[in-house]
């Protein structure tokens, strides 16, 4: 059950909204991307499928069957009164669109004004509410001001502090945090027992907390991406070699979680960096960090190159090899 980690709360806030009869009708799912909200989102609108009004108590789980039949039209993706907002493939290619647009607003707005055709719910899931575009923002916010009756929001969002304002406070929120340590080690060695450990320790480490990021790690060769980073950090990567594998590793969109491991890889190999490194020298070791973190961040702002990204980690860390191997480049 790979999706549940970390649900616990969240769950257990809305089967009690649910069972006293008090559902908020606006819930935003907020957390890092690859919590699991979306899986959430889901998970709680089959819940209100096949279990009706409520106000009489609560299961125990979202899980809990309820109606067998409207958990088959659920599964099979054919619930009418399910409505899904999403970006759209582009044209007939598998790229998205950049944002959910207003048209696909005002078509869910639509569905809205039909009466219910199949049980007591209608819910919304907005997968993510960060891709609106404006106008679509502004129209989901009077909808969310005059909700119509027995109809359900579940805001998915990964950057909640970029939201309106306005449309933060007419929601309730489940906050999905990052997982501890140790929870998410024993977690993915139930889930994935054939991990060497070594690799196993580096995944949840890159992860930083996140259950989808671990799973999508986990066909990443962790430990060949850790040594070729900390070769360049010890041997300054004599004429480039390993930097241009590097950026040829993770350029490209296809490539960006491989991205994301090598920059996630590189505060705990800085941090052994630094603690093998007499003081004095620490410092250089923290402004290599800084400018890693601005690359990454001046990347995602401008145009996104991660080749170009990947070979500028290579070259802050080659700036903290020994100077006798710096000076044979």
């Amino acid at each position: 059950m790979a999706g549940l980690i970390g649900h616990e709360d969240a769950e257990n806030a809305f089967l009690d909204a649910w069972g006293s009869g008090r559902l908020h009708h606006a819930w935003l799912l907020a957390g890092p991307q690859g919590m699991g909200k979306a899986a959430f989102a889901a998970r709680a609108a089959r819940f209100l499928m096949t279990h009706g009004r409520g106000g009489n108590g609560r299961p125990e789980s979202l899980d809990d069957p309820g109606d067998t039949a409207a958990g088959r039209l659920v599964e099979a993706g054919n619930h009418p009164e399910i409505v899904r907002l999403e970006r759209a493939p582009k044209d007939k290619s598998k790229d998205l669109a950049r944002n959910i647009t207003i048209d696909q607003v005002r078509g869910m707005i639509r569905r809205l004004h039909l009466s219910l055709s199949l049980g007591d719910w209608r819910v919304i899931i907005v997968d993510a509410v960060d891709d609106l575009e404006t106008d679509g923002a502004n129209a989901l916010l009077k909808t969310l001001e005059e909700p119509p009756a027995q109809t359900l929001f579940l805001l998915v969002s990964h950057s909640p502090g970029r939201l309106l304002p306005t449309i933060r406070s007419r929601c309730r929120t489940l906050r999905f945090q990052p997982i501890e340590h140790d929870v998410m080690t024993a977690w993915l060695h139930e889930i994935r027992s054939m991990l060497d450990m070594a690799d196993l320790r580096a995944i949840v480490s890159a992860s930083g907390g996140v259950p989808g990021k671990a799973l999508a790690l986990v066909d990443s060769d962790v430990a060949a991406m850790e040594k070729k980073l900390a070769t360049i950090a010890a041997t300054g990567d004599p004429g480039n070699r390993l930097r241009e594998a590097l950026a040829r590793e993770v350029g490209g969109t296809a490539n960006r979680a491989r991205l994301e491991l090598a920059i996630d890889i590189v505060p705990g190999l800085l941090t052994r960096i630094a603690r093998d490194r007499p003081i004095a020298e620490i410092a250089p070791v923290l402004a290599q960090w800084d400018r890693v973190q601005r690359t990454a961040r001046d990347a995602v702002r401008g145009s996104y190159d991660g080749a170009m990204v990947g070979f500028e980690i290579g070259n802050c860390l080659a700036e903290l090899a020994p100077r006798s191997r710096q000076g044979a480049r």
